[in-house]
């Protein structure tokens, strides 16, 4: 279940990680500004935060195999219309909503209530495993959705893409078969119970009671981990999607840049991995906080490029970024489950997701319009400090555990 969570997440990922490729051909072929390029993509980000709660009810009650089909199908299907694309919101519906969707099924939201329930002390590290796929995806993505825009074209670089997804669809789903929840009988519900791993003490240990969406909506820590999911996909995205136009704009050649950014990302995957495995170990608050500050530092150096000729400071930029790309993912995710733990942690987590793709939505397209009225991209970068600042606050306000409203109070003797 692991190994299929990972490449179902990988390719999922992939797909969308290509869009700011796209951008770039969008905005030579029909001469579109950035801020309206940047529209698809900030479509995406919203949709993808406000359909996360659907998606966490449909798993919890579908289980992965179910949502890995529809997913795939969605995914196949928007890829084969944006060949065909002439219009801006004909991009906007296929990738921001069609897509995005379909990406959902594919992704966390699906698998973390999965893992959570077969990993309990090394929860941190099996996401991380699985988050791990993001940074492939977005390493992999960049460079060779280029060299194909390059040599056939971006409208068959799509048909090529929906290819391969149909191809891994049905070798995917087998692999979590046994993952999808019994169908009702007899109007009960016969959703098999949360599991514990090597963390169990034994056959006696006692599960504490799940929580359901209405008893977290009323804790300050939903609402912290709101913040926390905002503020990083604010901090993330005013930089992310226009990073290769950015280097484009500097002066590097696109090919050479996709290379550099690729190879960056590419160190998301042990970035991820190490602060998933720390955050088992030293704590969730330390582990995203370490992370934060190694993307600040990435985020600084992008501001110091003023030319072509200073490959060095791009190449930082890449790879500190990069490498902390998704990292504060496993610690995020893994807090959560910490936090509010049971079979409705789908339905919770995907709540929550919608602050991210809030600030993604915002991130991204704030930063083509910031782009639009100034010609830079450094104000959008400042602010992406700025928002990462706010996460670390948030986060460690996370410390202690949420008490529940409904727990009975015990009177003094």
């Amino acid at each position: 279940m692991l190994g299929g969570a990972f490449t179902a997440f990988t390719v999922s990922a992939a797909l969308m990680h290509s869009y700011p490729v796209y951008l770039v051909a969008y905005i030579e072929e029909f001469g579109w500004s950035r801020a309206e390029t940047s529209i698809a993509y900030s479509v995406s980000q919203l949709v993808g935060g406000v359909s996360s709660p659907f998606v966490g009810v449909l798993v919890d009650r579908l289980g992965p195999r179910r949502l890995l089909l529809l997913g795939s199908f969605l995914l196949v299907l928007g890829l084969i219309a944006s060949a065909f694309a002439n219009a801006l919101w004909q991009v906007t519906v296929l990738y921001g909503i069609v897509m995005t969707i379909g990406a959902n099924c594919l992704g966390l939201v699906v698998f973390v209530p999965l893992l959570s329930r077969h990993f309990v002390r090394r929860r941190g590290m099996a996401i991380a495993i699985v988050q791990s796929a993001n940074g492939i995806a977005r390493g992999a993505s960049a460079p060779l959705v280029q060299l194909a825009i390059s040599t056939i074209g971006w409208r068959t670089t799509y048909l090529v893409q929906a290819v391969l997804m149909a191809l891994v669809v049905l070798p995917l789903a087998a692999l979590f078969r046994r993952a999808d929840p019994p169908l009702r009988e007899g109007g009960r519900d016969q959703t098999p119970q949360p599991v514990a791993d090597d963390a169990s003490s034994g056959p006696s240990a006692a599960l504490p009671p799940g929580w359901s969406l209405r008893e977290a909506v009323q804790t300050p820590h939903f609402w912290l981990l709101f913040v926390v999911y905002l503020c990083t996909g604010l901090g993330s995205f005013f930089v992310s999607l226009h990073q290769l136009a950015f280097a484009a704009d500097i002066g590097f050649d696109k090919l050479y840049a996709a290379q550099v950014l690729g190879i960056g990302s590419f160190l998301a995957v042990p970035g991820i991995v190490v602060t998933g495995i720390l955050s088992d170990y030293l704590g969730r608050e330390i582990s995203a906080i370490l992370a934060y500050g190694v993307s600040i530092v990435g985020v600084v150096c992008a501001l110091l490029i003023t030319g072509p000729d200073q490959h060095l400071l791009l190449w930082l930029h890449a790879c500190f970024f990069g490498l902390t790309w998704g990292a504060r993912g496993p610690a995020i995710t893994a807090k959560t489950a910490d936090l509010f733990p049971g079979p409705q942690l789908g339905t919770i987590l995907g709540v929550i997701t919608i602050g991210s793709g809030l600030g993604a939505a915002l991130g991204s397209w704030g930063a083509g319009w910031i782009f639009d009225i100034s010609g830079s991209y450094r104000l959008a970068f400042m602010l992406s400090i700025a928002a990462y600042v706010c996460g670390v606050v948030a986060f460690w306000a996370l410390r202690r555990p949420p008490l529940r409203r409904t727990d009975p109070v015990i009177p003094a003797s």
